[in-house]
């Protein structure tokens, strides 16, 4: 049994950054349900269930492990002439991926992802729709079996020279496209960790923030890993999807910026999906040899029918504006085989 009870989604030594005088013993949260800050709130009761992750001592250790090494190496990120080191890009990129799987967000995505297929096809058997903990689980076995599909990534640091701060929130690591949201060959497609045109941010702290990129797709000028943010609106463009994908809370550093959080965060909420998944379900129409063709159709006009699929498509916010540091790369390059797989980067298309 794991000896830790109260286990952190998103960990203490990464809010730590965000927390009063960097203590990491208490932080100032902005709720976006009360629309207000709360200050000096206790850090060890935020992100954090009873037995999160079950209770299995073996995963425990290894999330341990990973979130000390996490502490060492942002401490190092922060101190004056740091300079992005190989070893640290690959950390950096597994520590964003093992964060965007495990949060209470993401596993609550998890489930409502099977409701919304039980409600649309309808007598799916209780054990099918998996319970918060066994979507978290699964997430485990996602991050161990799937860990190098973000190997081929780009890392740089943007430091934050504006006059507006980082935030972060109760879901941080961030899964964006910006390919795949404006370019018409990609319309009314989903994307997922080996598209192409794959965004990852991190905020590190109010003053560092991590990106992880498709380089075949975007360049993002740097100096050693660094890339600069000197405009207020560059940093609210990165803020911003803070607010597009909190469940609950931002966390902020200075807690005389309410004002500012709640005004970004009126203007955040139009772009906020109102659902996370979209289920498409088709129905056979008809069979040519070996090659069958389905169509796709609402429940109500199904009608009888003998065979159907069901997709289950991710929705993800669409930014009214992306950061200037993100430029498009020229000549770029995707990769498709024309099937439904949709664009995929070089590395997934050698797979």
């Amino acid at each position: 049994m794991a000896t830790n009870k109260n286990q952190h989604f998103v960990p203490r030594c990464y809010l730590k950054a965000f927390s009063k005088n960097g203590e990491g013993i208490a932080v100032n949260l902005f709720n976006i349900d009360r629309k207000r800050l709360i200050q000096n709130a206790p850090l060890k009761h935020q992100c954090s269930k009873d037995y999160f992750y079950g209770e299995d001592q073996k995963l425990e250790n290894a999330i341990q492990f990973t979130e000390g090494t996490y502490g060492s190496v942002v401490k190092q990120v922060l101190m004056p002439g740091y300079k992005l080191t190989q070893e640290h890009k690959q950390f950096l990129k597994l520590f964003w991926l093992l964060q965007y799987l495990r949060t209470e967000s993401a596993s609550r995505r998890q489930v409502e992802m099977f409701e919304g297929i039980n409600t649309t096809v309808g007598g799916m058997p209780d054990e099918f729709v998996p319970s918060i903990k066994e979507a978290v689980l699964h997430s485990m076995h996602i991050f161990a079996t799937e860990m190098d599909i973000v190997d081929d990534l780009k890392v740089c640091l943007i430091k934050n020279k504006s006059k507006v701060r980082f935030v972060t929130s109760d879901d941080p690591a961030i899964m964006g496209n910006r390919w795949h949201q404006l370019d018409y060959r990609a319309r009314g497609m989903g994307f997922g960790l080996g598209t192409s045109g794959l965004l990852a941010f991190l905020p590190l702290s109010e003053d560092i923030l991590f990106v992880a990129y498709d380089a075949d797709v975007y360049s993002i000028p740097n100096n050693e890993g660094w890339a600069v943010c000197k405009n207020n609106s560059d940093a609210k463009a990165f803020n911003q999807f803070q607010y597009f994908n909190c469940r609950a809370n931002i966390f902020v550093r200075n807690a005389e910026c309410e004002n500012k959080v709640a005004s970004s965060l009126n203007e955040a909420l139009p772009h906020r999906p109102k659902e996370r998944h979209k289920i498409h379900y088709a129905i056979l129409d008809t069979t040519e040899g070996e090659y069958k063709k389905y169509v796709v159709v609402t429940p109500e006009e199904a009608g009888e029918h003998t065979e159907a699929l069901v997709h289950s498509q991710q929705i993800f916010p669409v930014p009214p504006r992306w950061p200037s540091q993100i430029r498009w790369r020229s000549r770029g390059t995707v990769y498709t085989n024309g099937t439904g797989v949709g664009y995929v980067r070089k590395s997934q298309a050698l797979v």
